[in-house]
């Protein structure tokens, strides 16, 4: 009998008719759903009391980390062998999580101690399906899909559609509350990489999901533009994830080129540059401290 599978949206402010969506596409894949609102319930559209959705209201905007250990806390007090990670503003195809459930059978059969398996996702403003990506050298490489390869290996998936096997989640543990948002996911991924597990992206599992407020190209490709105080939390944690001990040289030079990067795009493209630059030098005086949490 297959290992039940317990989904975990994380809301916050959420529009309701896209919650209500995201609800009505995702609920039939699962045999429980929660939805874990980093605020007083207040935002949350009534109509979710139809559609059998556990809630569970922090109170306070309390981080991405939080709320997912939340939800993946009450899966593990079950007998759910699966927690699905979702955002609210993400939208997944009707065999998703069927289709994850499958890659990570072949990929257990295979051999391999999976993380998570996470599908393909598009945003329709960047018109391109987000390609998984791994280190190669000092440098983060794009996977190009081979003929009939139903799954590829990737060195971290995001959060929003990744598929996590309880067995990982008792030898990886649970998501780093402390950083807030913004490489919640990444760190996850790297930490259980170093530990021996494999992440593994499925092309045919698709889910829509939306990345950044606005867009900007940049050498033939779009790259999402977020707020200042989210630009903050980008530098903030890469720089303090790169100084940590378990973390390898490679990456941590690959973490650092990418602050200095962002440093240089979003000090001159986006809205309320003065703010961008004031925000991002913070963030990076606090990684350098190694503060965390909240600002």
């Amino acid at each position: 009998m297959r290992p039940k599978t317990c989904g975990v949206i994380v809301t916050y402010n959420p529009p309701q008719a896209e919650l209500l969506k995201l609800v009505d596409a995702i609920r039939p894949q699962l045999d429980l759903l929660l939805v874990i609102d980093n605020g007083d319930g207040g935002q949350l559209p009534t109509a979710l009391q139809d559609r059998d959705v556990r809630v569970i209201c922090l109170g306070e905007n309390l981080g991405i980390g939080r709320a997912q250990n939340v939800g993946i806390q009450e899966a593990l007090g079950g007998d759910y062998g699966f927690v699905l990670l979702l955002d609210q503003d993400s939208l997944p195809a009707p065999d998703m999580v069927a289709l994850l459930l499958q890659a990570h059978d072949q990929a257990v059969r295979e051999g391999h101690a999976v993380a998570a398996v996470g599908p393909s996702y598009l945003d329709d403003r960047q018109g391109e399906i987000a390609p998984f990506v791994y280190r190669k050298g000092l440098s983060l490489r794009r996977r190009v899909r081979s003929q009939d390869e139903k799954f590829t290996e990737a060195d971290f998936l995001i959060a929003s559609g990744c598929l996590i096997p309880r067995a990982a989640l008792a030898k990886v543990g649970l998501m780093r509350e402390d950083m807030f948002i913004d490489y919640v996911d990444i760190e996850w991924g790297l930490r259980a990489q170093s530990l021996g597990f494999k992440s593994f992206g499925v092309h045919a599992a698709l889910m829509s999901h939306s990345l950044g407020d606005k867009w900007a190209s940049w050498k033939g490709r779009k790259i999402p533009l977020h707020s200042a105080l989210r630009h903050y939390y980008h530098i903030r944690n890469a720089i303090w994830l790169a100084r940590q001990g378990w973390i390898d040289l490679p990456w941590k030079l690959i973490l650092l080129r990418r602050v200095v990067l962002q440093l240089a795009f979003f000090s001159v493209r986006g809205d309320h540059r003065l703010d961008q630059v004031r925000m991002m030098l913070l963030g990076v005086w606090h990684g350098m401290l190694g503060r965390t949490g909240r600002l």
